[in-house]
């Protein structure tokens, strides 16, 4: 087991990438934190890793509300001693071409996907520098990479975790932290589901792989980040898209 104790917060863990990435984790041994804005989903996946004899604790919290987070984490340093593993996966879309574009859906996806992950990530870092120990991993896209038609605000916050996440590599490294950034590409998840069936398959026949890629396969990529054997691997960017922007 990869992860073995290690106590790992996972942020839109309830539903899609983020379920996937506990149930991995759990598996693996480690005692996972739950966290989703849905109570009714944060305890489903709680029940899952529980009933495979897995360790879990779920919190219904907002990243965009900070003393709803720093509360999360104090409880769980309270309850466990630590924090070994942050992933900050929580985020949303609201697409929109830019002369159609709102402000409040500009600064509702910034403020989730950007000021989100720097929340969760401020209130574990002292924890971390603490224990001298301790992996930041952030949710990034292919979008962060090469943008997309109708996401500029997006596209904007998944550019912007990278960037924090590089800074972090540089501040922290010294300090026994790691960090990354999973950039995943067309990804087979219920966000695809309002999309007619010819879209889906235009998607596939841009992927060398042939395929969508599984909520699984990003999971496996976060664990592998998480654990010890990326002991010497920090400031990276990872693209799980089957080759679809070669």
């Amino acid at each position: 087991m990869r992860l073995q104790g290690k106590v790992s917060i996972i942020t839109g863990s309830g539903k899609s990438i983020g379920k996937c990435t506990a149930l991995k984790f759990a598996s693996e041994g480690a005692k996972v934190v739950v966290c989703d804005i849905d109570d009714v989903s944060v305890q489903s996946t709680v029940a899952e890793i529980t009933a495979a004899g897995g360790e879990a604790i779920g919190y219904k919290a907002d990243v965009t509300k900070k003393a709803e987070i720093d509360s999360m984490v104090a409880d769980v340093v309270a309850k466990w001693g630590r924090v070994d593993v942050l992933v900050n996966n929580a985020g949303i879309i609201a697409d929109g071409q830019l002369y159609k574009m709102t402000e409040e859906q500009f600064d509702r996806v910034i403020n989730i996907n950007l000021k989100g992950t720097y929340n969760c990530s401020r209130a574990v870092v002292d924890t971390m520098i603490a224990q001298k120990s301790g992996v930041i991993l952030n949710a990034s896209s292919i979008v962060g990479l090469y943008g997309n038609f109708g996401q500029t605000n997006y596209a904007a916050s998944k550019f912007a975790v990278i960037g924090m996440m590089k800074c972090w590599a540089k501040e922290l490294g010294r300090k026994g932290i790691r960090t990354a950034a999973v950039c995943p590409g067309f990804i087979d998840t219920p966000i695809l589901a309002p999309m007619p069936e010819k879209v889906i398959k235009a998607m596939e026949e841009k992927v060398p792989l042939g395929r969508l890629g599984k909520p699984e396969e990003i999971a496996n990529v976060y664990a592998f980040l998480a654990s010890d054997e990326a002991s010497y691997v920090t400031g990276v960017v990872i693209e799980v898209g089957g080759g679809v922007v070669i």
